[in-house]
């Protein structure tokens, strides 16, 4: 999963996606214009490729918003955290990022933050987690992803296995968590396990170095969390997303073309490289690499492909269904917003 360069369709950007078989594309500010625009564009998109794209934003609210006016403004879920109906209000936050995302085309949003904030310092989460109290997260996360899913538009629940007490932002650097095992399971995974219970359908892994879950490699690219807690633990079968390969936490050590095939190695299903097309040409031919030297069995190419089919069937093609665009920051949903 590629990010892009530009407003419409370039056909540099069409000879990367067919040259590769990239199967989905993130849109930042650089793509978005209005709209009518976003909805052209998504269009002109899968009109150039064979399968539909997994076309997905970070749309979380507050400080993380690719979407601005006329798209309703959503407060930072610490707000929700705050509030006596804040399980209501997020299920109905969730409803109203689902319907305004599916109008121009989106079919994942990459939120909720399942982050549990017991570091106030913490130089990247900060307002985007819902609480310090892991039951909160849990109650306000599953409700959101219950709103958003509602409307055809999936849930991506990120960092796992947790990125609400780092120091460092994983953006600049690698993140270290001495944490125990158990200190996970009693405060970070307890969201996580309840949205993967309530059926999300897509988890972001987070680049965090934890010696005590795996005393060797990072979260990205470790088979031990991935595959070993994530799916067979916690029992997770849906689309499991890197963060980006691109961000200093992973790159200053493995670069695209060598962390991309580690990452999907490991369990996961996406690599995602938002920025420089030699660094997604590089993810693409290191993939391709791993699978013909047999680094990485194919059985598992395959297992990963068919969650990815199923996720597509499932959120792809609703184009149909698509909300007209009039829904976008309507007066019933800035009456919501205002119970904040």
């Amino acid at each position: 999963m590629f990010g892009i360069e530009g407003t419409k369709l370039s056909s540099e950007t069409a000879k990367l996606l067919n040259e590769t078989g990239c199967g989905g594309v993130i849109l930042f500010k650089r793509n978005i214009a209005d709209p009518k625009q976003i909805r052209s564009f998504v269009d002109e998109l899968n009109v150039a490729v064979s399968v539909p794209l997994i076309v997905g934003v970070d749309q979380e609210g507050g400080r993380v918003a690719r979407l601005l006016a006329p798209f309703t403004k959503i407060p930072p879920m610490s707000k929700l955290g705050n509030l006596p109906d804040g399980e209501e209000l997020a299920k109905k936050v969730g409803g109203i990022l689902g319907k305004e995302l599916a109008a121009v085309g989106f079919n994942i949003d990459f939120a909720p933050v399942l982050d549990v904030l017991t570091n106030v310092f913490n130089p990247v989460i900060g307002d985007r987690s819902f609480s310090a109290d892991p039951n909160i997260v849990k109650c306000l996360g599953t409700a959101f992803i219950s709103g958003i899913q509602a409307e055809n538009v999936a849930a991506c629940a990120k960092h796992f296995p947790g990125h609400g007490d780092t120091d460092v932002d994983s953006h600049k650097g690698l993140p270290l968590l001495n944490h125990t095992r158990a200190r996970f399971d009693a405060c970070e995974f307890l969201p996580f396990k309840a949205a993967i219970d309530d059926g999300v359908a897509s988890i972001m892994t987070a680049h965090l170095r934890v010696p005590n879950l795996d005393d060797s490699l990072p979260i990205t690219i470790s088979r031990r969390v991935t595959t070993g807690i994530l799916r067979k633990e916690m029992g997770f079968d849906g689309v499991v997303f890197t963060d980006d390969l691109r961000m200093k936490g992973i790159l200053d050590t493995w670069p695209p073309g060598e962390a991309a095939w580690r990452a999907i190695g490991a369990g996961a299903d996406v690599a995602l490289v938002c920025h420089e097309e030699k660094d997604q040409r590089a993810a693409f031919e290191g993939l391709k690499r791993a699978v013909g030297e047999g680094w990485i069995d194919e059985s598992q190419i395959a297992r990963s492909l068919a969650r990815v089919a199923g996720f597509k069937a499932r959120f792809c093609c609703a184009g149909a269904r698509r909300p007209k665009l009039d829904v976008i920051g309507c007066k019933e949903h800035e009456k919501i917003v205002k119970e904040i």
